[in-house]
């Protein structure tokens, strides 16, 4: 359990011997621990975990709150900071916008990540919250295109890049965070309240966004109504500014900071020289893997959540308010279905509810969207809560799956610069590439073959992709939940 520190705290370690000093036990041999022959078992203390999924999940929540917000409002923002004309020029206009944020993701994964390994992952994540509630926030203040000109889009962009650059160090840690906290048998279920907090956030701006629709008129949403979420992101920013400064560093990497000060000192220099060059050329395994994963994870959550309700109401002029009531009912129903999806894959493992995920993509895709192309409140509620209960099995499983594809000395930084360049390629831009393919080709079932396409690349990576549920973090010690599992795990590592 770690030991309240302001620096880095110590796991609670189990000693079973009957001696003065604390003996580390040994973690099994099986590679389950990479990188070391001996490790301390880490009891993790379950008020410091909840904490710690509280605090990455409210960040997470922000952050999607403002892109589900902006997905969601994307017809009025189009008219608020572009030339009035062509509605699908607006269109296309405003998801521009939104994808170029994507482009910097990778930079901010390459600056933060590594400095989340080398000075501690509480430290990093308490600044991504600070950018990230100022880039919001600054939305909300920005004249509109008729008041200030050309300088609207482009104030818009650069707040745009503003979260982008943050969030690129946003998810890696925060899902590097709480995998470092929950004890093995139980990552799938606390990693996935991580997503519930991407769920919520999404919730919570569709709600605001539908309220909005409903209570103003078309003049008024536009003239001052679309500030209200932005401006929203300000309070929201301090309250998780709050608890994630009250979080204590993670027992694995405080081990990691305990094993370096024991060790001779060039040593502790050279994994402080960690860079990105090994970050990613040393991992260059894990690092296709964790994009492939990521590739088929976030092409389904931007079409489904992000791409969907412009969808509804530029492609098949569905009524804007029941569209958009759809994919929050849609939403509310994979919160609910989260956390039991994620102590299904602690249960079966992680490798079979991602594939169930790929293959119900692959052949579910085509049907669904038929439903929904129907029009009736019926076939879009089925179709789209069909798409919804399959992205669960991605939502539930990636916080825990992804860390566990990288050791502990490199895992922030990793997966920071994996998940984003993937996020910044393909996840980011679905929205903008499906508006031009259906634009180009007049085929408007394009959203279901890309989806489709997404599933074969994210199948491929889960076949070749080693399973991790139940074991330790590579790299990092066993954690368990009590003291009667560190007794257990020592007995039988001991025979």
């Amino acid at each position: 359990m770690p030991t309240p520190s302001t620096v880095a705290p110590r796991p609670r370690t189990h000693d079973p011997a009957p001696s003065s000093a604390p003996t580390p036990v040994p973690a099994p041999a099986s590679g389950e621990a990479a990188g070391a022959d001996r490790r301390d078992v880490t009891v993790v203390d379950p008020a410091m975990a909840k904490r710690a999924v509280s605090a990455a999940a409210l960040g997470n929540a922000m952050e999607w709150f403002d892109f589900g917000v902006y997905s969601y409002i994307a017809v009025t923002l189009g008219k608020v900071f572009f030339p009035s004309g062509n509605d699908t020029a607006q269109l296309l206009s405003t998801f521009g916008a939104f994808a170029a944020a994507f482009l910097v993701r990778p930079i901010g994964g390459m600056v933060f990540g590594p400095l989340g390994d080398r000075i501690g992952r509480q430290k990093i994540l308490a600044i991504t919250m600070i950018m990230m509630a100022a880039g919001t926030f600054a939305i909300g203040l920005i004249p509109s295109y008729a008041t200030i000109g050309v300088w609207a889009p482009v104030l818009l962009l650069v707040a745009r890049l503003v979260q982008g650059f943050s969030t690129g160090g946003e998810y890696g840690g925060a899902s590097t965070f709480i995998a470092e906290y929950a004890p093995d048998k139980k990552r799938g279920f606390f990693g996935s309240w991580l997503e519930f907090g991407t769920l919520a956030g999404y919730v919570g701006g569709a709600g605001l966004v539908t309220l909005m629709t409903w209570l103003l008129s078309a003049d008024d949403l536009v003239s001052w109504g679309w500030r209200i979420p932005f401006l929203i992101a300000g309070p929201m920013g301090i309250i998780g500014l709050y608890l994630r400064m009250r979080l204590e560093e993670t027992p694995a990497f405080a081990q990691m900071e305990k094993e370096a000060r024991t060790q001779e000192k060039e040593r502790r220099a050279a994994e402080k020289r960690i860079g990105v060059r090994e970050m990613i050329f040393g991992q260059w395994r894990a690092m296709l893997l964790c994009v492939g994963l990521v590739l088929v994870f976030n092409v389904t959550d931007y079409m489904l959540l992000s791409y969907m309700p412009s969808y509804l109401t530029s492609e098949l002029k569905y009524d804007e308010t029941h569209g958009l009531l759809v994919v929050l009912a849609v939403m509310v129903l994979m919160m609910c279905v989260q956390p039991f999806a994620g102590r299904l894959s602690d249960r079966f493992g992680r490798r079979p509810v991602i594939a169930a995920g790929c293959a119900g993509f692959l052949v579910l895709s085509v049907p669904a969207l038929l439903l929904i192309r129907q029009g009736s409140l019926a076939a879009i509620g089925l179709g789209m809560a069909a798409l919804g209960l399959l992205l669960v099995c991605f939502t539930s499983t990636m916080p825990s799956t992804l860390p566990a594809l990288f050791p502990t000395k490199v895992r922030y930084g990793s997966l920071s610069i994996a998940f984003n360049v993937s996020v910044s390629i393909f996840g980011g831009t679905t929205p903008l590439v499906v508006t031009a393919l259906i634009g180009a080709t007049g085929n408007r079932m394009m959203p279901a073959y890309y989806m489709m396409a997404a599933a074969i690349v994210g199948g491929i990576a889960v076949f070749l992709m080693s399973e991790s549920a139940r074991k330790p973090l590579p790299g990092s010690p066993p954690a368990v939940a009590t003291e009667a599992e560190a007794r257990e795990l020592t007995r039988v590592t001991k025979r």
